[in-house]
């Protein structure tokens, strides 16, 4: 082989890598990290978790991406390790599709129906369906089908250019010379091993031996052993992924170890001897493609059947491996946002959402609290610490989320997870804002509990009205957070156009009763600390529904819509507002008694 065959592999390698990274990212993108959540919750059954796991990679085109998936998974608490056992062993046999793909490039016959099936026929329309559908679609999902096609044109040309430019190399001595010192298995077993840790991909390492058996130099003697060893090397990017990782995350990493090392000894112990004693013809024979496949297929299979149902005894020897101590390890929200899954964006946005989702249940609740203290409930020493425990929770929530959904976007995300992004970033910091104004009421409820004053009861009954249209706002914004519903989102504005009406008022009849003597001014600063930190909550809630509303049509000016809803002609929004002043109406009586001059009892 000279220098520009030598290029020409080198060529195809790459071409073969990549076509294989995009494709598997575009196979990841169409499914949007559903397939991830199925394999999150259906694994209690081992049987299910096998064929979950097999059928996941399978899409994604990679074992070593679901392992690295169930590591995070053990990690974040979402998984058992008795779970991931079953996903792993699946793992290893999914991986075994691609080079079935890959063994279509040793087809071989002049029946046109077969020769159909032959990729070097078929890759060339693909092709340009796919780039089609990448360079002139609008259709998110058309793109990522169109990157999928041109991923796998891209793989296949690069096996087919691996194959001519090693094509030469069965002519020379020395290169079958190497391939001979493979079918001694300890070296064969090192060969694979070594291949396959440093490209990390089991499906590519057996692609590039099925393109070297397109020679005809490399005996089934020799590519055997190689194969066991490239289903060792494969556990590389799992037992990497685990540094740093929880106890339960690192065992789940040495279970798939443990099952690729028995299992290949297993194998190879009782293939040997039946050889020894029973010689196989066609160990001497040249390996194809698709014996290739078949050879890697039959050991995965095999090893799945035989070690699963000891699949306790691995999860027990891993046990034995990374031992407990007395230190036990706590599984917060926070490793949700595990760094594994980013990997696969798809599956780590909707991590986002759930931490999200608890980040706002967390605001609720503090908010919630902080009103029910300035509705009258006893202001107590255990409540003060809860709401000012959850506001330290929510700022921690904040920036945890922040500083991974910023490491997110810049993976290639879908255009919906984009917008998914996009909303919660815009949303937590309005969360973070609601929690710190729990915080500000929880002040003028201790105030008034330590200072003994109390409103009077027309203030108090104004502020009642006040607060349920506060939790109100509050649910609804929340709620709409958590579904994702745009037209509960859509209610949110006009009640927010109330709460400001209701603020004016309020303030306004503080106003007149100060001025007539019926309220101190001490009092009254109370009074104006509480109206505002409700009437800025649901400016904030307010802030959560627009981008709900406005993110999905790539509309982000949140002042230019609250302009046009407001001050436009819109008799629907028109309607809701006046349907909620009619439910949130400040109470009569105290607006006839100020109005009069009567002398009520004011704010003490």
């Amino acid at each position: 082989m000279d220098i520009f065959g030598v290029l020409n592999m080198m060529c195809g390698l790459a071409l073969f890598l990549y076509g294989m990274h995009v494709m598997g990212e575009g196979l990841s993108r169409t499914s949007g990290g559903k397939l991830e959540s199925i394999l999150e919750r259906l694994t209690k059954n081992k049987i299910k978790a096998v064929l979950l796991g097999a059928g996941v990679t399978a899409v994604i085109q990679s074992s070593s991406a679901t392992t690295v998936m169930v590591v995070g998974f053990v990690n974040s608490g979402i998984m058992r390790l008795s779970q991931a056992a079953g996903v792993i062993m699946g793992a290893n046999i999914g991986t075994t599709v691609t080079s079935w793909i890959l063994s279509l490039t040793g087809i071989e016959s002049s029946n046109w129906l077969l020769k159909l099936c032959k990729p070097s026929s078929f890759t060339p329309v693909l092709a340009v369906v796919g780039v089609v559908f990448v360079m002139f679609t609008k259709s998110e999902k058309k793109h990522n089908i169109g990157t999928i096609l041109v991923g796998f044109t891209v793989l296949m040309t690069g096996m087919e250019m691996m194959s001519s430019a090693v094509e030469p190399l069965a002519d020379v001595p020395e290169f079958t010379n190497i391939l001979l010192m493979f079918t001694n298995p300890v070296l064969g077993m090192l060969a694979g091993l070594l291949l396959t840790a440093v490209i990390q991909s089991s499906s590519a390492s057996v692609g590039i031996l099925q393109a070297l058996c397109m020679t005809g130099a490399v005996p089934y003697s020799a590519a055997l052993p190689i194969i066991m060893g490239q289903n060792i090397g494969t556990c590389v990017t799992a037992l990497l992924s685990s540094i740093g990782a929880s106890k339960n995350a690192k065992r789940a990493a040495l279970i798939h170890l443990y099952f690729n090392v028995i299992g290949t000894t297993l194998f190879m112990a009782v293939f040997y001897a039946i050889h020894a004693v029973v010689p196989f013809e066609f160990m001497s024979q040249s390996a194809n493609a698709a014996g290739i496949a078949m050879i890697h297929t039959t050991f995965n299979v095999l090893a799945t059947l035989v070690l699963l149902p000891f699949s306790g005894l691995l999860e027990r020897l891993a046990t034995l491996t990374i031992r407990d101590n007395e230190h036990v390890e706590r599984i917060d929200d926070f490793q949700l946002l595990d760094e594994r899954f980013l990997s696969t964006p798809a599956f780590a946005v909707e991590q986002c959402r759930v931490v999200a989702g608890r980040m706002a249940e967390l605001t609720r609740e503090s908010i919630f609290g902080a009103i029910a203290l300035i509705a009258g409930e006893p202001v107590t020493d255990e409540k003060m610490e809860r709401i000012e425990a959850l506001e330290t929770k929510i700022d921690h929530y904040e920036d945890k989320l922040g500083t991974y959904m910023v490491k997110l976007s810049r993976a290639k995300l879908s255009r919906e997870d984009g917008h998914t992004i996009s909303v919660l970033l815009h949303s937590i910091s309005d969360l973070e804002r609601i929690s710190d104004h729990a915080v500000n009421l929880l002040d003028s409820a201790r105030e008034m509990r330590d200072k003994k004053l109390s409103f009077s009861k027309p203030a108090a009954a104004e502020l009642h009205v006040f607060a349920e249209a506060v939790r109100d706002i509050v649910n609804r914004s929340i709620d709409s957070f958590l579904k994702g519903d745009v037209e509960l989102a859509k209610s949110v504005e006009p009640l927010e156009a109330c709460i400001d009406d209701i603020n004016v008022n309020i303030k306004s009849r503080h106003i007149d009763r100060l001025t007539s003597g019926q309220c101190t001014i001490e009092m009254g600063f109370v009074l104006t600390d509480i109206s505002t930190n409700f009437e800025r909550v649901s400016d904030h809630c307010s802030n959560i529904a627009v981008y709900q509303i406005q993110v999905p049509k790539d509309e982000y000016d949140t002042h230019e819509y609250l302009q046009n809803v407001k001050h436009q002609d819109h008799d629907e929004f028109d309607r809701e507002e006046m349907a909620y002043e009619r439910r949130y109406r400040l109470p009569e009586a105290v607006k006839v008694a100020v109005a009069a001059g009567n002398k009520t009892e004011g704010l003490r």
